[in-house]
């Protein structure tokens, strides 16, 4: 749920209520090109500190107004924090100002200024280098700029320094208007900086806007800031003849922002905070994710249950419809895990409570005890609004601990779904502790096994000082719950409240307390709302992860709709009120597809849209892709008619196919969720990620992978019944037809058949993928024997293939391996000369083995040969097993009708996982 609903109404009152705004504001500069605002500044000292770092004092060239007067004296920092890792931060000399908490994001902090700090007697240019760092930092005094080198081949990869041709200016830095380019050559391809719903496609599209606010505006969601801040960008450069670099680069600055993009350069205009670069080394994307998350926290370790399929919908009035729909799933053998409530479940909306008539808690409790027996799981959604009701506990306590943000001394009024709210300040200790405890009491009051939490932008449906009305219910009960019915007015009286830069805000230079907390309202220790608005999220998912932590000893699952840098941390993410359009299915890829290169793997789309109502077509070809989100949720809005993948029969037949197939693939979307918790690693990857120096895949938005190797490509348009997909080079297996081969000698583009039921997706050379047999419930599916697909170029009479397998308790806090309750296994394989072997190595075995767990099927792809094989061994010893050899077909590549493919086929192997073992055998000529 969320305040955006039916979209033409909705769309007509949030204009009619910004056009008001409007009127009101100051006209914003939205031209990217940059008047020189000032001289920048000038290096007039400098010392190297004792821990590695350099230090130095930069004095203003000359001052002007324009959005405020120049800060007249800075510091800069410099230091290489790891061999990879490179930091310049910028901030005021005299006087602290706002930065990201660093309880929040733990860092480590600048070392002070030192009084004996030595002057500067000329212009010069130094170097900063760390003997073992792939990083150069450099300066020039006057105008001051930096630069930020690759050791191993030169390449520039910042640099701020302006002259006269430059379309940007020197290094400007006010109270409320910080500016600064780097200059970009024409062969780097940028990706990041959200949230945004990019209908370009993944690859950053010069000219289009990056603004970074959170904001509730998905009715409007085309170059926007959306529900995230995310001021990170990976920049991917492939040389002619050379080998592709890739680094990343982070601004942690929680302001809002404006960067613009021009292909050959990059500007950011800030309207606070510092100036706090991070630089990621790389230089492979898959490394530079891995820097980035090491230092914003690795992501979250998911339940195995989670990475189950999920239903929910807002508009389940009452406990009967719900379960009406796991009954629904059943009988049409759809698999499901999770069953969610929107706010249905809430007695008028209110936090933390049960609605007596419709969810009476003891028919509630039977429920759940019937669906957990099975493993199933339930979860409901939280809001940060909170009822203004002196009957309301929740309340009560609340006001007792005095937790809310403040304006002008008094809590904050606003207005979401119970009508008149107070929003809890998540930067005040004491408000963490209430959340953990109001959390607690819900628990014991429904056992749910998970938190959703939404509309934490935070979203508001009024905007400005409100006052609740005299005289008159709010919200009536008789219109919609978004339209305000408060008594409010504009706040346009402070610098906070209108700062002189007004950057893009909801995509249409709104002022930024639209519809959101007002931003001069204050929070903890005197921080202004209008420094850690983006934050608020954050901070709300980082307490209720805190919260959950203690209740049983469980592994927290916390979807969060407003995310910030190291959101991933702590929850999984979802993108939001999209729309039930055939857009918004191809713009669901690049979200997902960023969020992994932000530190958030656990990401997911409203599978068929969350309004309006979509096409039986479109919700076929949706499940299709959704079914390989890392996070497959089927949701939909209040007013649109059901959606539930059972509705339509050619629906349920194809999430039978798509979900049967992701229920095979439990044990490896799991393993992948390993390795993002201890690499970064991103569960769904852009092409690149596996193809750094196939420069067609650079931009490609329409596939993805899942891992290193797993290809998904599939249908997004109206009407078709065939998919153009690109191939890069190697050989490629179908998963749902392992006879079909795809051979792409120097990367091609291939048309598949695709069917209203069929999804392709494909499984690239040298891997090896564990799988199991399946099931409508994860837990049962979890225990079916394993089985191995091992995939060669095909007919190659060399080669060899990897793959691994994690397992663990899957409810434990923790996600490691050496805590007695996980097993960790190493896959290999080779062929040569005939000779085929495939075996284990195991770690840590004892979980495994107390499981039972076994590995019954072993299917070897892409063989030469004609398919005779010899005896086959199993630790040296000969075994009899049950073997097919089919003969495998080219659907495209080769043609030189010489090579003979096979599959070897081996059924009933019956080998323990948490053994290591060893087969082999010899293929016939």
């Amino acid at each position: 749920m969320a305040s955006l609903n039916p979209l033409s109404t909705l769309c007509l009152s949030y204009l009619l209520l910004l056009t008001l705004f409007l009127s009101l504001a100051e006209p914003a500069i939205t031209s990217s090109k940059s008047t020189k605002i000032g001289q920048g500044y000038r290096l007039i000292s400098i010392q190297d500190d004792p821990n590695g770092a350099i230090t130095g004092l930069l004095q203003v060239k000359e001052k002007n107004d324009i959005y405020g007067s120049d800060i007249p004296l800075l510091r800069f920092y410099v230091k290489h924090e790891t061999e990879s890792r490179l930091r310049v931060h910028i901030t005021d000399a005299k006087s602290k100002r706002w930065e990201v908490p660093y309880d929040l994001l733990p860092r480590e902090q600048p070392s002070p200024l030192k009084q004996n700090i030595k002057r500067l007697k000329k212009n010069s240019l130094s170097v900063s280098e760390h003997s073992s760092s792939e990083l150069v930092f450099s300066y020039t005094s006057d105008p001051f700029s930096f630069a930020v080198k690759r050791k191993s081949n030169g390449d520039t990869l910042f640099d701020s320094n302006s002259n006269e041709s430059d379309p940007f200016g020197p290094l400007v830095f006010k109270d409320q208007y910080l500016e600064i380019s780097t200059k970009l050559p024409k062969d780097a391809s940028l990706y990041g900086l959200g949230e945004n719903s990019q209908p370009h496609g993944i690859k950053l599209y010069p000219n289009d806007p990056y603004t970074l606010y959170t904001t509730d505006v998905a009715a409007i969601n085309l170059n926007t800031d959306l529900y995230g801040s995310h001021p990170v960008y990976m920049d991917l450069r492939n040389h002619e003849g050379g080998k592709p670099n890739a680094h990343g680069v982070l601004l942690l600055n929680s302001n809002g922002m404006d960067v613009f993009y021009k292909g050959t350069s990059l500007t950011y205009k800030i309207i606070g905070g510092v100036l706090d670069f991070y630089f990621f080394a790389g230089p492979t994307p898959l490394s530079v994710v891995d820097q980035y998350t090491s230092f914003i926290g690795r992501p979250a370790p998911m339940p195995y249950w989670a990475f189950g399929f999920h239903q929910c919908r807002w508009g389940y009035h009452n406990l009967s419809v719900v379960e009406d729909v796991v009954e629904n799933y059943n009988k049409a053998k759809i698999p499901l895990d999770v069953i969610w409530n929107d706010d249905d479940h809430m007695d008028g909306h209110k936090d933390f409570t049960l609605n007596p008539v419709n969810y009476p808690r003891p028919k509630l409790l039977n429920f759940l005890e019937r669906i957990h027996n099975i493993g199933m799981k339930y979860i409901v959604i939280i809001d940060p609004g909170i009822a203004v009701n002196s009957s309301y506990g929740v309340y009560q306590r609340g006001m007792a601990n005095d937790v809310f943000i403040k304006h002008e001394g008094e809590p904050f009024l606003a207005q979401v779904w119970p009508g008149a709210v107070y929003f809890p300040d998540f930067l005040n200790p004491k408000t963490v502790s209430w959340w953990g405890d109001e959390i607690r009491r819900f628990h014991e009051l429904v056992p749910v096994d998970g938190l959703w939490i939404d509309m934490n932008e935070a979203s508001n449906f009024c905007s400005g000082k409100c006052t609740i009305p005299t005289g008159k219910v709010c919200p009536s009960g008789t219109g919609p719950g978004w339209v305000c019915c408060l008594d409010c007015k504009n706040i346009t009286s402070t610098r906070w409240d209108d700062p002189p830069y007004k950057i893009n805000a909801s995509g249409l230079q709104a002022p930024i307390g639209f519809k959101t907390i007002a931003t001069s309202a204050v929070h903890y220790n005197g921080i202004l709302e209008y420094d850690a608005h983006s934050i608020y999220g954050f901070s709300q998912t980082i307490a209720t992860h805190k919260a959950l932590q203690g209740l049983q000893g469980k592994r927290p699952f916390i979807l969060t709709r407003s995310t910030y840098v190291g959101s991933g941390k702590y929850a999984a993410h979802w993108t939001g009120d999209n729309q039930g359009t055939w857009e918004n299915l191809r713009y669901s890829i690049s979200t997902m597809l960023n969020f992994g290169i932000f530190g958030v793997p656990m990401v997911g789309s409203d599978i068929c849209g969350f309004y309006p109502q979509p096409t039986e077509e479109l919700c076929n070809r949706w499940i299709e892709v959704g079914a390989f989100y890392p996070f497959s949720r089927d949701h939909a809005n209040y007013y649109s008619p059901r959606q539930e993948l059972y509705q339509w029969e050619t629906v349920a037949e194809s999430a039978r196919n798509a979900l049967g197939m992701r229920y095979k693939l439990l044990p490896y979307l799991y393993t992948l969720n390993y390795e993002a918790h201890i690499s970064g690693a991103p569960i769904a990857r852009p092409l690149f990620f596996s193809f750094p120096t196939y420069i067609e895949c650079y931009s490609l938005s329409t596939q993805f992978l899942l891992g290193s190797s797993l290809m998904i490509s599939p249908v997004l348009e109206q009407g078709k019944t065939e998919v153009d997909a690109l191939f890069p080079p190697g050989t490629w297996y179908s998963l749902f037809d392992l006879t079909q081969v795809i051979v792409s000698k120097d990367g091609t583009n291939v048309t598949l058949n695709a069917p209203l039921h069929v999804v392709n997706v494909h499984l690239y050379q040298n891997s090896i993928l564990p799988m199991q047999q399946g099931g409508m419930i994860s837990k049962d599916a979890r225990m079916t024997p394993f089985s191995l697909i091992v995939t060669f170029p095909a007919g190659a009479n060399e080669g060899e293939a990897k793959g691994n397998l994690f397992l663990d308790d899957d409810e434990l806090p923790e996600m490691k391996l050496g805590n007695g309750y996980s097993t960790y296994i190493d896959f290999h394989a080779s062929v040569k000369e005939g000779t085929v072997k495939v075996w284990s190595q195991v770690q840590e075995g004892k979980f495994a083995l107390d499981k039972g767990w076994v590995i019954d099927t072993i299917n070897v792809l892409g063989l030469n040969g004609n398919g005779a094989i010899g005896t086959i061994e199993i630790n040296g010893k000969p075994t009899n097993v049950k073997i097919d050899t089919t003969k495998q077909n080219y659907i495209h590549g080769r043609g030189d009708g010489e090579k003979n493919i096979v599959m070897v086929g081996m059924k009933g192997l019956n080998i323990p996982v948490g053994k290591s073992f060893a087969m082999t055998w010899k293929m016939g000529s």
